[in-house]
């Protein structure tokens, strides 16, 4: 087995160098190394867009995602969620994992060569085994991860996890996206023969002239 420098340089964590190894000795085509996208970037692909983008540092790999997102305490819900005790609601919470699902997705590169998930077209469609372990409030850190269990278009089926620090927050045993590949974009047409010449294909053929496009 050889390896060479170039093939290193993307490698960034233990997962990837143990990744790479394993489809290097079995001679599969080797993984995508793993993303790390800042705020700007994460913005820039998503479809929902702030004050209700709930990730604030991502990486992507193709194995799943994992994120951070710190509550900031000027969160527009935290004024009446709870009087004078600001708490994330729950409902947050599987939002963000959700949105991390939507980023693996549009980042992993899954599905077919050539084709790309249509950011327009991912919606959630169910939440399964949820359950809350940690009240999260204004300066907590949470820390977000998911996993792919199954991608079969059009559904992609997640697990995920939130915690703060080393203390569980949020558990989802499923999270359920539906999603689209974007149209091809159309190929150009066919170059159409000089009119002249269609003429002359018509008069030798004997058939009646069809519509012939300028």
């Amino acid at each position: 087995m050889s390896i060479n420098n170039e093939e290193l340089r993307h490698l960034r964590t233990v997962g990837d160098v143990k990744t790479f190894i394993e489809c290097k000795v079995r001679g599969l085509p080797l993984p995508k190394p793993t993303k790390f996208l800042p705020i700007e970037q994460i913005a820039s692909v998503m479809p929902i867009q702030p004050p209700f983008l709930f990730l604030s540092e991502a990486s992507v790999s193709a194995h799943g995602a994992n994120a951070k997102y710190k509550i900031s305490g000027q969160e527009f819900f935290l004024q009446g969620h709870f009087k004078d005790n600001p708490v994330l609601p729950a409902s947050i919470m599987l939002e963000a994992l959700g949105q991390l699902g939507v980023l693996f997705l549009l980042e992993a590169q899954i599905g077919e060569a050539g084709k790309t998930v249509d950011p327009k077209m991912i919606f959630f469609t169910s939440c399964e085994g949820v359950r809350c372990h940690r009240v999260c409030r204004p300066g907590d850190v949470l820390s977000l991860s998911i996993k792919p269990k199954r991608l079969k278009l059009p559904l992609a089926t997640f697990e995920g996890q939130i915690r703060v620090g080393q203390e569980k927050a949020a558990i989802a045993e499923e999270i359920t996206l539906t999603f689209a590949f974007a149209e091809e974009t159309a190929q150009p047409a066919a170059v159409a023969a000089p009119a002249d010449a269609v003429g002359k294909q018509i008069e030798s053929s004997g058939s009646q002239p069809t519509a012939v496009t300028a």
